[in-house]
């Protein structure tokens, strides 16, 4: 007797994985798109390397299945206090401050940190700390390319 069904694979932790997605906003910003640059997001299930959420979104998925999910604030929410004033001479002398332009710089403990300009005065500017997709649902679109 021979035996003719096929078996679909599908993506599991531990495999490596090829994706196409686009991301959006709860009002419809696009706030990534995979195609768009040209390149998949390649990476590994279960090493929570990515939102959580999003890797088990894909577990269980064939090469060629298209799923569409919501990670509520993804990215947590925001949070008032990662929101600061910083003297000017906190930076160097020539810093050309630009709203909306990221910095980096370490803290106290000497790690690296991450911020967005939001305000420039004479003597402070304001920085927030908050991932730029905090507080925000993150709506997606994935197809699996390939598993590996």
């Amino acid at each position: 007797m021979t035996d003719n069904t096929t078996t679909t694979a599908t993506a599991d932790n531990g495999q490596n994985v090829k994706v196409h997605y686009k991301g959006t906003l709860d009002d419809g910003t696009v706030f990534d798109d995979s195609r768009e640059r040209g390149q998949t997001l390649d990476f590994e299930l279960g090493t929570k390397t990515l939102l959580p959420d999003f890797e088990a979104a894909v577990v269980g998925m064939g090469v060629g299945d298209t799923k569409t999910f919501n990670i509520t604030e993804g990215y947590g929410p925001r949070r008032p206090e990662a929101v600061v004033n910083v003297p000017t001479t906190a930076f160097p002398d020539d810093f050309e401050f630009v709203v909306g332009n990221s910095v980096q710089g370490t803290n106290a403990q000497g790690q690296m940190i991450q911020a967005t300009i939001t305000t420039v005065g004479d003597e402070e500017v304001t920085l927030d700390h908050n991932h730029p997709l905090a507080g925000q649902n993150l709506n997606f679109e994935v197809e699996l390319v390939e598993i590996l």
